[in-house]
């Protein structure tokens, strides 16, 4: 009874001695994989050569082909081997020989005793994908990016990196291809839901990918849900007020504003935010006047540009009070006042020869208001100099001001502010 006991303990081991010298070689390849000297190295490729003939031979045995534990231990071996391999037809191989093998070996281990070897092997797949994404985003190869740094997501669906690059991939392969959009648009959905570190542009991204959907409702929930969490982010303020204008509900940015002023009164850039409402939408019925049919259509353009014009330069003189060197608030208060000044000195150049009174009324009124705006132009250049915007606000100052006696002085300023652009 003893030797036929020791017969059948020789022989359970002989059948499977080719995997459990898979799992001691892979063993000792997992405890020197890591380092750098040249001679562990050696052993650890030596180690891992080994463990993969003799799981090759294990995964053909009739008495072990079919065990949750040489599934797992193929997958751990054949994942390392795509990971460490830089010729990607070979490394290819090893990665559909991991997957396949990973794949069936959750399905039969419904117990989890393998669940390390499944979870090494699923790891260094998701790396590989990772590596393999990178090479193909930089490649603009964006389609095969996307699919790649997917398969990482999947692996790893709360990395909030994996998230990006598979939304950024995405976004890029849908220039090309627009079935993409929505892909992108489900992956930044996924991203603004966690604590991104990039949350701000995160929202922004997906308020674009809307927009060029022609989504503009959930744009615009975009870009509000994003000023709601980064309240200080101005590309998103800018995002909002534009699309609500789009959509016909600048009161509703303009209400928004306006509550949170009063809960932060002190707030200059909320007031910022305010002037800019009123101007973005005093541009757009400026844009209007040229085209419309009649003059009632656009003397009533204008009047709602001029009103709106108006109503900005209240909240941007209080943005500046609170802050004086608030470069963008000097800036628009600039052009806001500088705006119908510049409107005036236009219609006043179209004026007939024979009506040289209402020419001269009018170029009088355009200077007025060209006085009013520019020590806020000067305050932008002196702010920011390095502004072409600003420069060329300061510029159209001295190119539209009526100063017959100084107009030899105003043109060369306005030369010196033309060299200093072209510079930049």
């Amino acid at each position: 009874m003893a030797g036929l006991l020791g017969l059948v303990s020789a022989t359970t081991f002989a059948q499977k001695g080719e995997l459990n010298n898979a799992q001691t070689e892979y063993n000792i390849y997992q405890v020197s994989s890591g380092a750098k000297i040249p001679s562990i190295i050696s052993k650890a490729n030596e180690s891992l050569g080994n463990a993969k003939t003799s799981i090759d031979k294990a995964a053909v045995n009739q008495k072990t082909a079919a065990l949750p534990q040489t599934y797992a231990l193929k997958g751990a071996i054949y994942s390392a081997l795509a990971y460490r391999d830089t010729i990607p037809s070979t490394s290819a191989v090893s990665f559909a020989t991991a997957d396949e093998a990973l794949k069936k070996a959750k399905e039969l281990d419904t117990k989890g005793e393998y669940k390390g070897l499944i979870d090494a092997g699923t790891t260094n797949l998701a790396n590989y994908k990772l590596q393999q994404g990178v090479k193909e985003y930089q490649s603009k190869q964006y389609d095969k990016a996307y699919s790649s740094f997917d398969y990482w997501r999947q692996v790893v669906p709360e990395d909030t990196n994996a998230i990006y690059y598979t939304a950024l991939a995405a976004t890029n392969a849908a220039k090309d291809d627009p079935k993409f959009y929505p892909l992108a648009i489900s992956n930044y959905n996924k991203l603004v839901a966690t604590k991104y570190s990039g949350g701000a542009n995160a929202y922004l991204n997906l308020s674009y990918l809307y927009l060029v959907s022609k989504d503009t409702a959930n744009s615009l929930k975009a870009a509000s849900e994003g000023v709601g969490k980064f309240p200080a982010n101005s590309d998103l303020r800018k995002r909002e007020i534009e699309i609500s204008l789009q959509t016909g509900k600048e009161n509703l940015v303009l209400e928004k504003i306006q509550a949170a002023i009063n809960n932060d009164p002190n707030n200059k850039t909320l007031y910022y935010y305010e002037g800019l409402t009123y101007t973005r939408i005093a541009d757009a019925a400026d844009a209007k006047v040229g085209p419309a049919k009649d003059d009632a259509s656009k003397k009533a353009f204008r009047q709602t540009a001029l009103d709106n014009y108006t109503k900005a330069i209240d909240p941007y003189k209080k943005a500046i009070s609170i802050d004086p060197d608030y470069f963008d608030a000097n800036f628009n208060l600039g052009y806001t006042l500088m705006k119908p000044a510049i409107d005036i000195y236009n219609d006043a150049r179209l004026m007939p020869a024979n009506k040289e009174k209402e020419y001269e009324a009018m170029r009088i009124k355009a200077d007025a208001q060209f006085e009013l705006a520019k020590p806020y132009l000067q305050r932008a250049v002196d702010l920011n100099p390095k502004s072409s915007d600003a420069l060329s606000d300061l510029r159209n100052y001295y190119k539209g001001k009526y100063d017959p006696a100084h107009a030899a002085d105003n043109t060369a300023k306005a030369a010196e502010l033309k060299k200093q652009i072209d510079a930049l």
